[in-house]
């Protein structure tokens, strides 16, 4: 099919809930993808983090390929092995003792907040299930996690939203120690604001927020559906701050774009969702679990190196631009503010010129996947100096 043929049917049958680029890829390989017609871009989004080995991976498409032939489907009422050796994995590689499999970042986060109400609710009875969040945030689309997003701009049109929700700014503990009433069960943070523009919590925030949580038994949930699974040049970022978070969640990254999440816990937390008290259909699917594991497998010492070496280029580059006001971010999560152009228009030419990048407020965001080569960054560089230059 043709690029006009595809937008045509796309928007006669759609809900129109997302702005489209104008371009449909068909197909790619690591960072770089071709459309209907065969036109290459560099992908600097991986499909807003998710394609952590980029495209068409050897390793990985074996993997799914001989899952799906095998079972692509079991339900969590069996046991099955590319579940629990998934599962078994993660816990080794996070530090952590058990968890919940999901199907996205928002379900892992949904699965954290039962978690951290079922807890209190166990040690304390009723009236103490409110969930703390930064202002900033953003956690999911589900009620339940738009209500934790700490943006307003969500907040609109879905009334009523849930109760149980307030918001303290990000980086000033006194005013987080006076939001922690005795009607607090939970703090949710993500260590780098994604979707509010790349922004890295101060490290002595999180260090103090986990001790006043640890002092008033508050669950400290650690939302790393983007920051997680070597984005970062980390397995977790929250390697970087010195911290292990009661709760963490993962998703993105972790399915290399088959659709899988994670909630992440301690020994203390594991026996807290019992049977009957939260579940999912296809959480744990055979298929994504096994392409899963590959991701992981994938993420040694050394590549997690490169992936911080590869971070520092790419940031390196960006600040030789002239436009380029700033970069921030960690490893390959990285955001640059401009200094006269706009970010979406800017995001919309680059993709007439062969790059595909992202915006986050009114930076642009790169997400590149994790196996980018120094070439492919190479290339996009060019294309967004060239696009910056106009």
């Amino acid at each position: 099919m043709d690029f006009e043929t595809i937008k045509k049917d796309a928007q006669s049958s759609f809900m129109p809930t997302y702005q489209r680029f104008e371009i449909a890829p068909v197909k790619g390989k690591g960072a770089t993808l071709q459309d209907a017609g065969g036109r290459e871009f560099i992908d600097f989004t991986s499909g807003i983090g998710v394609n952590s080995l980029g495209y068409s991976h050897d390793g990985w498409v074996k993997a799914v390929s001989n899952q799906a032939a095998a079972l692509q489907h079991i339900s969590n009422l069996y046991y099955n092995s590319a579940q629990t050796q998934l599962a078994k994995t993660l816990c080794g590689r996070s530090g952590y003792d058990a968890v919940f499999l999901a199907n996205s970042g928002a379900e892992a986060n949904e699965c954290a907040l039962k978690l951290a109400r079922k807890y209190s609710f166990d040690n304390y009875g009723p009236g103490r299930g409110t969930v703390l969040s930064l202002q900033n945030s953003f956690h999911g689309r589900t009620l339940a996690t738009i209500t934790a997003t700490g943006q307003e701009e969500y907040h609109q049109y879905f009334l009523p939203f849930p109760e149980g929700f307030r918001y303290t700014p990000a980086n000033d503990i006194a005013l987080l120690d006076e939001a922690m009433t005795p009607d607090v069960c939970a703090l949710i943070i993500e260590f780098i604001q994604g979707e509010g523009g790349v922004l890295p919590l101060e490290p002595e925030f999180v260090q103090a927020a986990k001790a006043l949580c640890d002092e008033k038994d508050v669950l400290l949930i650690a939302d790393e559906v983007q920051t997680g699974i070597g984005r970062t040049g980390k397995f977790f970022a929250r390697e970087h701050f010195g911290i292990k978070p009661d709760v963490l969640t993962s998703a993105k990254g972790l399915g290399n774009g088959l659709p899988i999440g994670a909630c992440l816990c301690t020994a203390q937390l594991s026996g807290v969702l019992s049977p009957g008290t939260h579940g999912s259909t296809f959480g744990g699917n055979p298929v994504a679990c096994a392409g899963a594991k590959v991701v992981l497998d994938y993420l040694t010492d050394d590549v997690l190196r490169d992936i911080t070496e590869k971070g520092e280029y790419l940031k390196a580059e960006l600040e030789k631009l002239s436009e380029v006001e700033f970069v921030r971010g960690k490893g390959l999560m990285l955001a640059a503010g401009l200094k006269n152009k706009k970010a979406k228009e800017v995001a919309a030419a680059c993709v007439e010129k062969g790059l595909l990048v992202l915006t986050a407020k009114e930076c642009l965001r790169f997400l590149p996947p994790l196996v980018v080569t120094y070439d492919e960054i190479d290339k996009g560089i060019k294309i967004l100096a060239d696009v910056l230059e106009q």
